[in-house]
């Protein structure tokens, strides 16, 4: 540590006239300490007059510390905590020291010597801390001053040539030469002033007579004591002393001792007794007589009080051992002819804890980045006790579950660091409170808190609440309309924690998602671009990015998931029985058909979903002694009684298929169904249908052609297939008496009824048709598990006219066309 001294000494001029304009001129001593040598700490001591003007120059700080201006400027030099501040001022653009307001010793350090005041210079970056002592000179600016302008005394005459008379010590706050240095009396025959020193260094006087007195001669003697200072030039107080001669009185008072000690706590209560003293004398009489009296009445007699009679000393105002740490005074014994003794008082103060520990912040940073690193600095304070011993010894803790510890290199001042990772999400603001315990019995305690506020840092991505979100939308919407709103937290603050929501580039069906669908960037509502449509696009997954602003920025990915539910916006389609607008398709029901008979059942679809395509089957009109019902699930057409004489063998049903939508949408299904046990039944109903076509010459040529080659045919094997002669001579003769001139050929199992079920098994038939047979429309099948015959009325002319001829094809490879018929079971 380095430790410069430098030294300022005044100068007077000799002329007292011309005391006020003062020459100071400057010496600066550096004197190298051999302890310890830091690089960043030095101790510097100055050395100025006091009542130095405002601005006066004290030194040039930078140069005594080996710095230049400019490091003063950029590491924001300052004076921190220590004694008096307010008397000195750093002017950094300069790099000096300047005295800020007037210094006056003696109202800053009253007797004590030397006198000085400490303070510390710290810069920032490095930091650097130094301390500064500066010495406050002595400077002849107070007179000596007696404690009394004018004393009596009354000297018998019987006084011999040798009595000492004491006369005490004026006051002269200065110190050093600048104190007093001598008494003089003014001139006389009788006295001569002697000059004595206690142990402290006061001087003090003694008048000591030199010639007896004669009171016939000269009863009252006026004498003038002037103290003297050594100061340049010398300052002087004078002192009256009125003699009155008396008679007699040989003896002083003489004091049993020359030093009384006591020892006193600072916080003694007023009244409390001190110490006693004890002179005597050995007149007797009224010039035995003496009183005890303080010797300088001006700072002892308001702090303390002494009985005159009993010598007694108690406590009269408050003690304080920070101001001071004991007290000497002088007490006198005089008797009623002024004669007396002297003697010397010392109190010694005991220092009670009665000062809390003062913390005072030099630095502070905050805010903090929630990045610092471990050991970043956050403030610099020091503490002060104005207790001694242990009971100024301050010890500073901080809570510890706080992410703080405090360092110390130099007593008394503590650096407070970061001790861990700090985390603004999770706690934004600390308040250190610093508590600064002393050593004394009890402790006191003092706290100070420091409120330090975390700033962000953007290390917290934006977060979903889920990593996937489904959100439904009604086809058929309007473009622009709002599907869903995306919400991402951040914990981070500020511009750190603003999100931005962008769509991620992908397709749908080959198209860009973004002809579908957009994100608002600041809302995250998502908006529909376009009408969606169930049928074709059952659903839509997009991949959204919420990004925050900071720098850099941070992001997080989820999915949303689109579904479009489905609208009742189309109707049921029947596939089955297939609706034709040129023939009549007709199911058989035997007359001797039970209850609950399958005659068909209406197949029917819808392409919505759910519910929308909840089918329901009903019969539109029905008469109250309806012979048939359909199933309202499946619908199934089945009989719900038996058949009788009186109903109608062509019965015309209309289907309606309706479905479960809001509203429903439905489809109509005409079903014609002859309640009949034969063919010749059937076509006789429905034979009435008007014809379409008008057959040609050609066609009628051609059929009889093929007539007369069945007949042919049929004559040459009736031999052979006897049977089968008969058996379609009988159906000949059955269909020759219904005047339906057309021989069908039934397959086995042509009247199963039994069969149930939507779309029956397949099986194939051959019919035989003649040669020109594929100009007429002649269609055979059995749909639902049921016979149906489809019939055409041109077909039946061709039918006609061949039976008129005779002539029929007995086996299917003497068909000129074979036409296969599909009928399903």
């Amino acid at each position: 540590m380095f430790v410069i001294r430098v030294f300022k000494n005044s100068h007077c001029y000799q002329s007292q006239s011309q005391s006020l304009d003062r020459v100071y001129s400057w010496r600066v001593l550096f004197i190298m300490a051999v302890f310890s040598i830091l690089k960043t700490h030095a101790q510097i001591r100055y050395s100025v007059p006091e009542e130095m003007k405002k601005g006066s120059l004290i030194g040039n700080i930078a140069h005594d510390l080996g710095l230049d201006v400019q490091r003063l400027r950029s590491g924001r030099a300052r004076i921190v905590s220590g004694d008096s501040t307010e008397y000195v001022e750093l002017k950094t653009d300069k790099g000096s020291l300047v005295v800020k307001e007037r210094i006056d010793r003696e109202q800053l350090c009253a007797e004590t010597t030397p006198c000085s005041f400490t303070f510390e210079v710290i810069l920032d970056n490095p930091m650097e801390l130094h301390h500064v002592t500066v010495e406050i000179l002595d400077v002849n600016d107070h007179s000596p001053v007696f404690p009394k302008d004018e004393i009596n005394l009354e000297i018998s005459e019987s006084a011999a040539p040798g009595a000492r008379f004491l006369l005490g010590s004026a006051d002269d706050p200065d110190v050093g030469m600048n104190s007093i240095q001598k008494y003089v009396i003014s001139q006389n025959e009788n006295f001569i002033l002697k000059q004595h020193a206690r142990p402290s260094g006061v001087k003090y006087a003694e008048m000591v007579l030199q010639k007896a007195l004669d009171r016939e001669q000269q009863p009252l003697l006026y004498l003038i004591v002037t103290a003297v200072d050594g100061g340049n030039p010398e300052r002087s107080g004078n002192m009256k002393i009125k003699v009155t001669v008396l008679d007699t009185n040989d003896n002083a008072p003489v004091f049993n001792q020359s030093v009384y000690r006591a020892i006193i706590a600072e916080n003694t209560l007023k009244g409390t007794f001190i110490t006693s003293v004890n002179a005597s004398d050995a007149d007797s009489g009224a010039n035995g007589l003496f009183s005890y009296s303080f010797g300088n009445l001006k700072v002892i007699g308001e702090i303390f009080k002494m009985n005159e009679s009993s010598g007694v000393i108690t406590l009269n105002g408050v003690l304080d051992y920070e101001k001071a740490k004991k007290y000497e005074f002088d007490i006198e014994a005089k008797d009623q002819g002024g004669l007396g003794d002297s003697a010397k008082v010392i109190i010694d103060l005991i220092d009670v804890n009665d000062n809390a520990p003062v913390v005072s912040v030099m630095s502070f940073s905050s805010p903090v980045a929630e990045d610092a690193h471990i050991g970043t600095t956050i403030a610099i304070f020091s503490v002060k006790d104005l207790d001694a011993g242990d009971n100024g010894h301050v010890d500073c803790t901080i809570d510890r579950n706080s992410p703080f510890k405090l360092q110390s290199s130099l007593r008394n001042y503590y650096t407070l660091v970061t001790d861990a990772v700090l985390d603004r999400e999770r706690v934004a603001e600390y308040n250190i409170t610093i508590t600064a315990t002393d050593s004394g019995s009890p402790a006191l305690s003092s706290q100070k808190t420091l409120n330090l506020k975390v700033s962000d840092v953007n290390d917290n991505p934006p977060r979903f609440q889920k990593s996937v979100y489904t959100a439904f939308v009604t086809e058929n919407n309007s473009p622009g309309v709002s599907i869903f709103t995306l919400s991402a937290k951040d914990d981070d603050w500020n511009q750190n924690a603003r999100i931005s929501y962008l769509l991620e580039d992908s397709s749908v069906g080959g198209s860009p998602v973004s002809s579908f669908i957009s994100v608002n960037a600041d809302s995250g509502v998502v908006h529909a671009l376009r009408g969606f449509d169930y049928e074709q696009m059952k659903s839509v997954r997009v991949c959204v990015k919420a990004q925050d602003g900071g720098s850099p920025p941070l992001s997080n990915n989820v999915t949303l998931d689109i579904i479009i539910q489905d609208q009742n916006d189309n109707a049921p389609q029947v596939l089955y029985p297939v609706q034709t607008g040129a023939s009549v398709v007709a199911e058989i029901v035997p007359r001797a058909a039970d209850v609950g008979y399958l005659v068909t059942k209406v197949v029917a679809v819808d392409v919505d979903s759910g519910q929308n395509a909840w089918l329901s089957y009903k019969l539109q009109k029905a008469p109250d002694r309806a012979l048939f019902e359909v199933g309202l699930q499946n619908g199934e057409i089945r009989t719900v009684r038996q058949v009788t004489d009186k109903d109608a063998v062509k019965q015309k049903l209309t289907v309606v298929v309706e479905d479960n939508g809001q509203p429903s949408r439905s489809a109509v299904v005409s079903i014609n169904v002859a309640v009949a046990d034969s063919f010749p039944e059937v076509l006789s109903e429905f034979s009435d249908f008007p014809h379409e076509k008008q057959y040609n010459d050609s066609l009628t040529f051609y059929l009889v052609l093929a007539l007369a080659a069945v007949s042919f045919l049929f004559i040459t094997c009736v031999v052979v297939i006897i049977s089968v002669k008969i058996y379609r001579w009988r159906q000949s003769r059955f269909l020759y008496q219904s005047n339906l001139p057309v021989i069908p050929y039934y397959p086995p199992h042509y009247a199963d009824t039994g069969v149930t079920g939507t779309l029956p098994h397949g099986y194939n038939y051959e019919v035989c048709m003649t040669t020109d047979s594929r100009k007429s429309d002649c269609k055979f099948s059995t749909l639902g598990g049921q016979s149906v015959l489809v019939v055409d009325p041109s077909f039946t002319q061709t039918t006609q006219r061949a039976m008129k001829d005779n002539r029929f094809f007995k086996d299917p490879e003497d068909c000129p066309e074979t036409v296969r018929l599909h009928t399903i079971k």
